[in-house]
Formats: C-alpha cells, structure tokens, sequence
C-alpha cells in the first residue's frame, strides 16, 4: 500500500487502559497480528480524565475515529465507567451538533487477551473511516 492511499484513509486513535486494553494491544503484537498502519494507540491510566473538547479537537485536528478500549465495568477506578459513558454521551450530541458522524467514536471493553475482538475493533473503524472520509465539521 503506497503513502498516498494511506492518507486518505485517515486515523485511528485509540485510547487504551494500561490495567486491561494496553496490555491486549501488546497481547495483539506479540503474537505478531496486524492491524491498519493508520492506527495510533495512546496508552492511558483511564479514558475518563479526557473532556468533551478533546474528542472533538482531535476530530478537528485531523483524526477520523476514535476508539476508546476500556475495562468496562471493571474498570479499577470506582465510577469512572459509568462517569465516561455519561461523558460519551455529551460527546457524541457536540457531535450531532456539528453533523460529525457518531460512528467515528466508540467505547468498547477489552480485556488483556482479547486479541480477536481488539483486531475486530479496528478493522470495523478502518472500514468505517474509510466510508465516510475525513471529518467534516458543518459551517454554523
């Protein structure tokens, strides 16, 4: 695949717990699975600290989808679950407002072997992305 093509499928952030996705991401590496090189993994102590405005700078700043890989209810931070899904939802009405496609934001949980279903994951944002093009934010 030369650079060109590259480009034009846009990027993939993801946010990954260091307790349960980040290690499912090396789990992925070491077992020398691959995955889009459009994908950039951010390896965070929980996906919670990050406001609403980041999402959408980072859509503004030119990443096409996001990926937040959680502990899901296991999450070893009382609340911050339940905390992010409310967040979440904020996000994704900032984003109606502006015609951004919900689709380009997702939390999922993943868990520290969870090889198949992180590689799932991404492929469905690659496909995705790749549908709908690079964000495009509405003129208001």
């Amino acid at each position: 695949m030369d650079s060109e093509t590259i480009s034009h499928k846009g990027k993939i952030l993801i946010l990954a717990t260091e307790t349960c996705a980040y290690p499912g991401a090396d789990s992925v590496g070491q077992s020398h699975s691959s995955y889009p090189t459009n994908t950039f993994i951010l390896r965070v102590r929980a996906p919670v600290l990050f406001p609403e405005h980041f999402y959408m700078d980072c859509f503004k700043k030119g990443i096409s989808g996001i990926i937040i890989m959680s502990c899901g209810e296991e999450c070893p931070y009382e609340g911050a679950y339940k905390a992010l899904a409310r967040r979440l939802d904020r996000v994704y009405q900032l984003m109606k407002a502006v015609d951004l496609d919900i689709r380009r934001l997702r939390l999922t949980a993943i868990c520290t072997v969870c090889n198949r279903a992180f590689l799932k994951e991404i492929n469905q944002m690659n496909d995705v992305i790749t549908e709908l093009g690079p964000p495009v934010f509405a003129q208001g």
